[in-house]
């Protein structure tokens, strides 16, 4: 097998001609300096192929970035308001509501997929839990005018903050297939 790169020819990175380099992209052998090389599983990648791979992956339509978090958000805020007479219970339910979410966009959207949709699904699941959230912040304020206010009158918020962070975080991992073994 004849070695590509003899003593006498020095390589320079395809997009820093005055870097010289020892590297190849591994898909298409173009020279690359370690600003332009991406590590992979399978080696170093230059950032045209790394683009190019990621694109066949991201699948998602236009219409799904507007269905997945209406969906999202409908579905959360049904979930935070029958979560809201749960307590301590949210924790263990919060997660189950993250998944039906997850369920019900991907029976949408159709198992398409793309960074931008888990970001968008997450987002509109965010906002569906909000108005309990700001209503029992409100709760709170309105006490501490009136005088009134106990520190058990927190624990609705902090429920609800915890149903916030869990089903967000549950929609957001679900959908981008991590899990947690």
């Amino acid at each position: 097998m004849k070695n590509k790169m003899t003593d006498s020819e020095a390589l320079y990175c395809a997009n820093h001609p005055d870097r010289e380099t020892l590297l190849r992209c591994n898909r298409c052998d173009k020279p690359i300096c370690i600003q332009c090389a991406i590590q992979t599983p399978t080696g170093y990648r230059c950032k045209e192929c790394v683009r190019g791979q990621q694109k066949k992956f991201n699948t998602a339509q236009s219409s799904d970035l507007i269905l997945a978090p209406l969906i999202a958000a409908f579905l959360s805020f049904i979930g935070s308001n029958v979560t809201s007479f749960l307590s301590f219970f949210t924790l263990l339910a919060a997660p189950f509501v993250g998944m039906v979410i997850e369920r019900a966009i991907r029976l949408v959207i159709k198992n398409r997929r793309s960074n931008t949709l888990f970001i968008t699904a997450a987002v509109g699941t965010a906002i569906g839990s909000l108005p309990l959230l700001i209503s029992n912040l409100m709760l709170i304020i309105r006490t501490i005018r009136i005088g009134t206010f106990s520190i058990y009158i927190l624990m609705p918020l902090i429920w609800q903050g915890a149903y916030t962070i869990l089903v967000t975080s549950a929609v957001y991992y679900r959908l981008k297939g991590i899990s947690f073994k």
